[in-house]
């Protein structure tokens, strides 16, 4: 039996802080601003994780008012929704997702990023699939205002 997740989040820009994504820190001048590292990718494959399951969302299990959470490495929040997932009786088939901004440059980070969410979650780096992309200048984050992500799991029975 096959299920699907979907998840979407956006961080914007802030003076201090970093960019994190997918656990990796980005080179940049501006930071993410929220509760957590604001890692927009972990929280998107987090959602999409929840959403295999039917479980909710990162926000009603890991609340930003809760200050436990606070500047927590955002893959703390994935390695839990796996453990949800697999005490389903799941295993992740396949992670694809986008990120979504015009600066930074993703694409020299592709790599690392897809090691480090492997590592995390303890699958496959060929597993995980991880784009970027920019929206040619449209929107919050064509105006560099932030970043997007987006992500789709894809879970089975073990």
């Amino acid at each position: 039996m096959y299920r699907v997740g979907f998840g979407f989040d956006a961080h914007k820009f802030a003076e201090g802080g970093k960019v994190i994504l997918g656990g990796v820190e980005i080179p940049f001048e501006l930071g993410l601003s929220g509760h957590s590292d604001a890692d927009v990718l972990s929280h998107a494959v987090c959602d999409a994780l929840l959403g295999t399951i039917g479980a909710g969302d990162i926000g009603s299990h890991f609340p930003d008012s809760d200050p436990e959470y606070k500047g927590i490495s955002s893959l703390v929040f994935v390695k839990k929704a796996l453990s949800l997932v697999r005490a389903e009786g799941y295993e992740v088939g396949n992670i694809d997702s986008v990120i979504i901004c015009e600066r930074p440059r993703i694409a020299p980070h592709v790599q690392e990023i897809k090691d480090s969410v492997s590592k995390a979650m303890g699958i496959d780096d060929k597993s995980i699939s991880v784009k970027a992309t920019t929206t040619d200048k449209m929107g919050f984050t064509g105006r560099g205002e932030g970043i997007a992500a987006y992500a789709v799991v894809l879970v089975d029975v073990r």
